[in-house]
């Protein structure tokens, strides 16, 4: 482990500011690379000094952003039938994406609607798709990029947070990680259903 967190941290060094907002877009559309081994490094090299954390967490911010805009206007130009057949392509199958994660993922928009673009990023799997299913319904835009800024701010955040509290112990991003991340999925959820609540009692 040791040995790996060694690579990382070099790596991350290496890339600079737009090495992680590159990486950052291709693990936010449609290409599987954890960004677990991208933020965190580079926010402990900030810890140490070496990057400026304000910076690491707005670089991958932007990052997922553009990779989630891309995945949007591939749903909503290429359109559901053919996304869904590429998705079971060989190529698809190799980068690990298939039909049924992009149709657990359009189901999750279905039942949260706009806000799932928001909840979604906080979401293992679905986090990479969730633009997918936006685009689909042709989402409102402005929408689309408030909600994606807003849940991949509050990702990247974590995701510093955690590299530059816990070091380059990734044993312990790693152990609690998804502990977490259902927690601000979780936080989320309630926030929406009393924001919900306070605007039905406004309307009456």
């Amino acid at each position: 482990m040791t040995h790996f967190i060694s690579i990382f941290l070099s790596f991350s060094e290496s890339l600079g500011y737009p090495g992680i907002t590159l990486l950052m877009a291709i693990e936010s559309s449609f290409i599987p690379f954890p960004s677990e081994i991208i933020i965190p490094p580079a926010a402990y090299l900030a810890s140490q000094g070496q990057m400026n954390i304000f910076l690491v967490i707005l670089a991958g911010i932007i990052g997922s952003l553009i990779g989630a805009i891309i995945n949007y206007w591939l749903a909503f130009w290429l359109g559901r039938k053919i996304i869904y057949r590429l998705a079971d392509s060989k190529l698809c199958k190799i980068l690990l994406i298939n039909s049924k994660k992009i149709e657990r993922s359009e189901k999750f928009f279905l039942r949260y609607g706009n806000a799932s673009t928001l909840i979604g990023r906080l979401i293992p799997v679905i986090r990479q798709l969730i633009s997918l299913p936006a685009g689909f319904a042709r989402m409102n835009f402005k929408s689309f990029v408030f909600y994606t800024t807003l849940g991949s701010s509050v990702w990247v955040i974590f995701l510093a947070g955690s590299g530059y509290i816990l070091g380059a112990n990734q044993a312990l991003i790693i152990k609690y990680y998804e502990i977490i991340s259902l927690s601000l999925v979780a936080l989320l959820i309630i926030a929406g259903v009393i924001w919900w609540l306070i605007k039905k009692k406004d309307q009456k």
